[in-house]
């Protein structure tokens, strides 16, 4: 069966990745996939937050991973049964857990319900990193994100859409009555559904560059928000109910995103001075910080230690405001607590690795590389982490194994034909047969596809 479903899509990420470069060379520009935003609490909150569903679908909360696209428009999506792709802007924009459950609801039950395998997608291409930069690069095609020259480029994105991600309204009717039972299952109020929906009313009226990638990939109609509404009116009166301690870890990660992503000075304007809770104080510190403004930054991240002395994240997050600050040393003492307070956490494991690469010591960049090493197997899909373990391979002399992890780096990231030339290189310099070499040997059968004209 896993011979099958690899021979499967190797045909068809053939025939995908023609068509997207061909699509390339129509607009005469290159396609490159989406990035990820690799956050280990972002990660771990909307893991917690899928949870319920995931338990009223009957699997596994370690079945399906939410992964969050650097893209501030409104989209979420799957391609795969194994990943929930949810782009930054709809989770900082929708306003309560319950709109941002429904909607991680939506898109599970595409999955449960088959509509992907109709499509003859594999179960299994997000685990690598090839996968999810060829599936990415899909999702920012087809969803119609980018700029298109002209009507034809328009007609073959849009026939790209209907191939690779749109649903049909009887999809989405279906993925709607399923979400609703598992919300209800959960004890979520299913009317944050209805809400999601509402944001996205009047889309279809829009020229398809003027719509969000949500309405394009979800076609609404207003006989489906009716029979949405009338399921969830039978549901009437079911106890519903939010956990204040998935409240909280919400209300975090939306703290963070606003953090990072709004203006610094609009942010700290915007807050209420008198604010002592721990988001407030979690964005200012944010806010400090990337204003330059280490010691204020690093007062409020010693606020919100004192009050969690032992949350990983807190120390993660105080480390990497230490060694953006140029604070090698004492960003290595934060990393290493947080390591010790999460050892599973790979993106926190790569964080302590990035701080012991930046004390440039032999030492350090000795246990740099074991703790990379670590994360890598842990988490081979972390762009940077990629990039800091080539650093210290380098380091210690074995530019084969640099070349190799600078060469899935690439890749990751779409970027075939720097992928090849670096395989190439890792293919040279690796011993034959060994277990790098074979490594090199599939990316450049991926490059190769890829960039075939």
């Amino acid at each position: 069966m896993a011979k099958l479903n690899q021979t499967r899509f190797a045909r068809f990420r053939k025939h995908a990745v023609r068509s997207l470069f061909s699509l390339a060379m129509l607009l005469g520009q290159p396609i490159h996939a989406q990035g990820l935003i690799r956050d280990a609490e972002i990660e771990a909150t909307l893991s917690k937050i899928a949870r319920p569903l995931f338990r009223s679908a009957g699997l596994g909360t370690n079945l399906i991973e939410i992964l969050v696209v650097n893209d501030n428009s409104l989209n979420a999506f799957v391609v795969n049964g194994r990943a929930i792709f949810i782009n930054a802007g709809m989770i900082s924009r929708l306003k309560t857990i319950e709109m941002l459950q429904s909607v991680i609801g939506h898109e599970l039950a595409h999955i449960t319900s088959g509509h992907l395998v109709r499509r003859g997608l594999n179960q299994q291409s997000a685990q690598t990193a090839i996968g999810i930069g060829l599936l990415l690069g899909l999702a920012a095609s087809a969803s119609g994100n980018g700029k298109l020259a002209g009507g034809i480029a328009a007609g073959t994105i849009e026939a790209a859409r209907r191939n690779f991600l749109a649903h049909s309204r009887a999809e989405e009717t279906i993925a709607d009555q399923v979400s609703v039972r598992y919300m209800v299952r959960a004890g979520i109020d299913p009317a944050a559904a209805i809400e999601v929906l509402e944001m996205f009313r009047g889309q279809e009226a829009l020229s398809v560059g003027r719509q969000d990638p949500y309405a394009l990939t979800h076609p609404l109609s207003q006989a489906r928000i009716r029979a949405l509404k009338g399921q969830i009116a039978a549901y009437a009166g079911k106890k519903t109910a939010t956990s204040t301690e998935l409240k909280y870890w919400h209300a975090r990660m939306q703290a963070k995103f606003l953090g990072f992503t709004g203006n610094p000075s609009y942010v700290l304007r915007k807050l209420d001075k008198s604010d002592k809770s721990e988001p407030a104080i979690m964005t200012r510190a944010i806010a400090y910080h990337r204003q330059g403004k280490l010691r204020l930054a690093l007062q409020q991240m010693d606020i919100l230690l004192n009050k969690r002395p032992r949350d990983p994240y807190y120390h993660e997050l105080k480390g990497q405001i230490l060694l953006e600050g140029r604070k090698a040393a004492a960003a290595v003492v934060s990393y290493k607590r947080a390591v010790a307070l999460a050892p599973k956490e790979a993106l926190i494991l790569a964080g302590y690795g990035r701080a012991l690469l930046a004390l440039k010591t032999t030492s350090g960049d000795r246990m740099a590389l074991s703790n990379l090493r670590k994360a890598r197997r842990m988490d081979p899909r972390d762009a940077r982490m990629l990039r800091d373990l080539a650093v210290a391979y380098a380091k210690s002399g074995n530019n084969g194994m640099a070349s190799l992890v600078t060469a899935e780096r690439y890749a990751l990231l779409s970027r075939f034909k720097d992928a090849q030339t670096n395989a190439t290189r890792a293919e040279g310099l690796l011993p034959r047969g060994s277990s790098g070499w074979l490594r090199a040997q599939d990316i450049l059968a991926a490059s190769k596809t890829a960039l075939r004209k």
